[in-house]
């Protein structure tokens, strides 16, 4: 079976040896390497403002509780995984949810206007399989009306808006996963990237139970005053060295996904099969390939047999008995799901993987 996904692990004698540095140093917690990492990821996005933590739901929830959704509402898309919207539900908010375009599995901004009330506290963005949502539109929207937006980018590190990396001033928030199969991984963790310099300084404080670890202390292992109580989310020493060794390899792998979308681009035939699409702008880092497909669960159980893993990956979330009760009709979701399916495009696909899939498509 050509899977789906592939995890990429940098080659062992580039990781084992560091890994075994920091295992055996004394030091695995939330140390200098940590710092390093945040400081590379920085570079690579371009902002200074990188808080790392040990997942991307993490970072999820700990942008919603920065920008103070408590007790309000929260405008977010029911097409992604449950773990864009279950930290909203933690962070004892209520979702709305907007509308998508059809065409990209992605909030309209329209519709996400005039869906904003005094209640509102935030907007949440995916950008769907790794290519950009409506930013300039979206962001227009938040400013407008004074509302953070907060980008939950777990698939698209690497894409870019208007020349920028995806989390360099995109959004108020933007929020990274560093999980088993994304474009480079630290087995498990996250990134959050706090654009004002306040919200990253108590970001920084929340990450670790509000302990200022930076400050002057009487005593090594006792806390001075904790103002603000915060949660145990950071990254260790073992992660980010995985990471700091994974981020070498990163610009590759995002171009090793974009070849692999571009061979499909050129060989599928559209004439039935919808490929993905874009907004202007933006430039995808394609985690995610996917194609609006007629009879897709027919589809699906075609190209198994053919040896290839295919998946809707994420279903919507507004059928999970747990969020029942923000039930709507969301006609442009109804639409993207009924024909919606991912096919292989990761860094592990041969020449000979990706004729065999785009051939298997075009024969269906």
């Amino acid at each position: 079976m050509i899977p789906l996904f592939k995890v990429f692990l940098p080659p062992k004698d580039e990781l084992l040896p560091e890994l075994e540095k920091v295992l055996y140093s004394g030091y695995i917690g939330q140390g200098p390497k940590v710092e390093e990492f945040e400081k590379e990821f920085g570079l690579y996005i371009g902002t200074d403002k990188v808080l790392s933590v040990n997942s991307g739901t993490s970072a999820l929830h700990l942008a919603l509780r920065l920008a103070g959704v408590s007790g309000g509402e929260v405008i977010t898309t029911a097409m992604t995984c449950t773990a864009t919207n279950f930290p909203i539900l933690a962070n004892g908010a209520k979702i709305v949810w907007g509308d998508i375009n059809p065409l990209t599995g992605m909030l309209d901004p329209d519709d996400v206007e005039k869906k904003i009330t005094k209640n509102t506290r935030a907007i949440m963005v995916v950008h769907w399989g790794g290519m950009p949502a409506d930013l300039g539109n979206l962001s227009d929207v938040a400013k407008r009306h004074g509302i953070p937006l907060i980008e939950d980018a777990a698939h698209a590190l690497g894409a870019e808006y208007d020349g920028r990396k995806i989390g360099n001033q995109t959004a108020d928030y933007t929020c990274f996963s560093l999980q088993a199969i994304k474009h480079i991984t630290t087995v498990d963790g996250g990134v959050l990237i706090a654009n004002d310099p306040e919200q990253y300084r108590r970001g920084k404080l929340l990450r670790w139970y509000g302990i200022d670890r930076e400050g002057p202390r009487k005593d090594l292992r006792c806390e001075e005053d904790v103002v603000e109580w915060g949660y145990k989310f950071h990254m260790n020493d073992v992660t980010a060295v995985m990471g700091l060794v994974a981020l070498r390899h990163l610009t590759e792998q995002v171009s090793k996904h974009r070849m692999n979308a571009l061979l499909y681009d050129y060989e599928i035939d559209n004439r039935k099969i919808r490929k993905p699409w874009g907004y202007p702008g933006g430039q995808s880092s394609y985690w995610l390939y996917t194609l609006q497909v007629p009879k897709r669960d027919q589809f699906v159980k075609y190209m198994a047999k053919l040896g290839i893993a295919t998946s809707k990956v994420h279903s919507r979330n507004d059928t999970h008995s747990v969020l029942r009760e923000f039930k709507i009709d969301l006609p442009g979701v109804d639409e993207f799901t009924r024909k919606m399916v991912a096919i292989p495009v990761h860094s592990g696909l041969t020449a000979e993987d990706l004729i065999t899939i785009s051939s298997a498509v075009n024969d269906w």
